[in-house]
C-alpha cells in the first residue's frame, strides 16, 4: 500500500523543506530536506540531520550529533554527543546509546565515541555501550547488550550479545559455499574475509 503523502511544513523555522510537529522542539539549522520530526522531540542545536530521516515521538538529540540520510529513530530513543549514525541506519523503539564508561551524577568523565554504521539496525530496546563500532549492514537483536564491535553484515544477539550468522542487505541468512562465498536472491554477492563478510559487485 502507498504511504499518504506527508505535508511537510515547519512550525519552529523558516525553512519549509521539512516537517517539525508543532509539539516538537527543534533547535538545530541543519535539519535536511524531507526529513520529519515528530511531537515531542527535542533536537538541541548544532546538531546535523541528513534527508528523508524519521524522528520518532520522545525522542532527545544532543548537540555535536551527527545523523546521516534516510534515518529511522524511533520512539523514546535518546542520542548523545559522541554518536555518529551513518546513512539508511535503523534504531529500534527504546534502544539505549550510551557516551560514558564511568557515570557519575554531576561529574564529566571522557566523551567516548561510537560510530553506527550504513544500513544497520538496532533492535528494541537493545543496549549498545560506548566506544565501539556498529559495522554496515549488521543486526543487533531486541533486548541485547552489545559490548564490543559488531562486523559488518552480522546477526548479533544476547547479553552479552553474541555473532549468529551473516545476513544479507535484506537482513536475510546468508548460507557459503566451501569456497566461502555466496548469492543471495537479490544477486548480491559476498564473501567471508578475515575482517567478516563483504559485498562484491557482480
Amino acid at each position: 500500500m502507498k504511504k499518504p503523502a506527508i505535508p511537510l511544513k515547519s512550525h519552529s523555522m523558516e525553512k519549509n523543506d521539512f516537517f517539525v510537529h508543532e509539539k516538537a522542539l527543534c533547535e538545530s539549522n541543519s535539519i535536511g530536506k524531507d526529513t520529519r520530526i515528530w511531537a515531542f522531540a527535542h533536537i538541541m542545536k548544532d546538531v546535523v540531520i541528513g534527508e528523508d530521516c524519521n524522528i520518532g515521538s520522545h525522542v532527545f538529540v544532543e548537540s555535536g550529533v551527527k545523523i546521516g540520510n534516510r534515518v529511522t529513530v524511533k520512539n523514546g530513543i535518546s542520542i548523545w554527543d559522541g554518536i555518529t549514525i551513518e546513512d539508511d541506519v535503523f534504531l529500534g523503539p527504546n534502544c539505549v546509546l550510551t557516551n560514558d564508561l564511568l557515570p557519575r551524577s554531576k561529574g564529566y568523565t571522557e566523551n567516548i565515541k561510537t560510530l553506527i554504521k550504513k544500513g544497520s539496525s538496532i533492535g528494541a530496546n537493545a543496549t549498545i555501550l560506548c566506544g565501539i563500532t556498529i559495522s554496515e549492514y549488521s543486526m543487533i537483536g531486541a533486548g541485547s547488550v552489545v559490548t564490543k564491535s559488531v562486523a559488518p553484515f552480522s546477526l548479533v544477539m544476547g547479553n552479552p550479545a553474541k555473532f549468529r550468522y551473516f545476513i544479507s542487505l535484506k537482513g536475510k541468512r546468508l548460507e557459503f559455499d566451501k569456497d566461502n562465498i555466496t548469492v543471495d536472491s537479490e544477486n548480491n554477492k559476498y564473501i567471508i574475509r578475515t575482517d567478516g563478510v563483504v559485498r562484491l559487485e557482480i
